[in-house]
């Protein structure tokens, strides 16, 4: 289906904001929209970060080197045309849950399904986030995370005070571990492998362990 794009907002050098028009399009909180290059013949699944009931689609893109199609949205601007999929996905979080207690965890722009969530449903918050970044300028959408949740940052690039200066594994050791408790992970598959590790070490049932990779660490 053909979208106006609303806007595009640079977020830092290498990640932006892209707003489209909605088009009626129903979706869930951790649901993806595949986003086509400009000749249709290339795509991009992208998760979208905004509430279920806004009038827009929101998505944060990081422009790949080379990359065909997020260079190319990197260029729109307000009232260009882009050609968008239907919503697909399994990832989502808090779905089916019956109230059991969730933890969230994402590297980059892996929390754009979280954003989403938190939206749609801040009612309903995890005991906590865990989101790593590069450096303080890729926690996007900072204010929302500090007041959906206990959020713990991990910024491995930039010291600071109000943060942990390392790798967002390192905070582990700071989630309350409950036999009922489900994990979410979304972002770097290495950082989801080892993740998932350490938590099946602390007995955690691989089960509740839900997984979505947003990007494939560099061989």
């Amino acid at each position: 289906m053909k979208a106006v794009v609303i806007d595009n907002l640079p977020r830092t050098s290498r990640v932006f904001e892209l707003v489209v028009e909605r088009n009626g399009i129903d979706f869930t909180p951790g649901d993806s929209i595949s986003i086509f290059s400009q000749d249709e013949s290339e795509s991009r699944p992208y998760s979208l970060t905004s509430g279920a009931d806004e009038s827009v689609l929101r998505f944060i893109i990081q422009t790949l080197p080379g990359g065909e199609v997020s260079t190319y949205l990197s260029q729109r601007r307000p009232g260009d045309i882009v050609t968008l999929s239907d919503p697909f996905g399994w990832f989502h979080p808090g779905r089916n849950l019956n109230g059991d207690p969730m933890v969230f965890i994402a590297t980059g722009t892996g929390i754009a399904p979280f954003l989403s969530y938190f939206r749609t449903y801040p009612e309903r918050p995890p005991v906590m986030c865990l989101f790593g970044v590069r450096e303080m300028a890729d926690a996007f959408d900072l204010d929302l995370l500090l007041h959906a949740c206990p959020l713990q940052l991990a910024v491995s690039r930039e010291n600071g005070h109000s943060h942990h200066c390392g790798r967002v594994t390192d905070l582990l050791s700071r989630i309350p571990i409950e036999p009922e408790t489900h994990f979410y992970l979304c972002g770097l598959d290495a950082m989801i492998d080892e993740v998932t590790e350490k938590l099946e070490a602390m007995d955690v049932d691989f089960v509740r362990i839900h997984r979505e990779v947003f990007f494939h660490a560099a061989p």
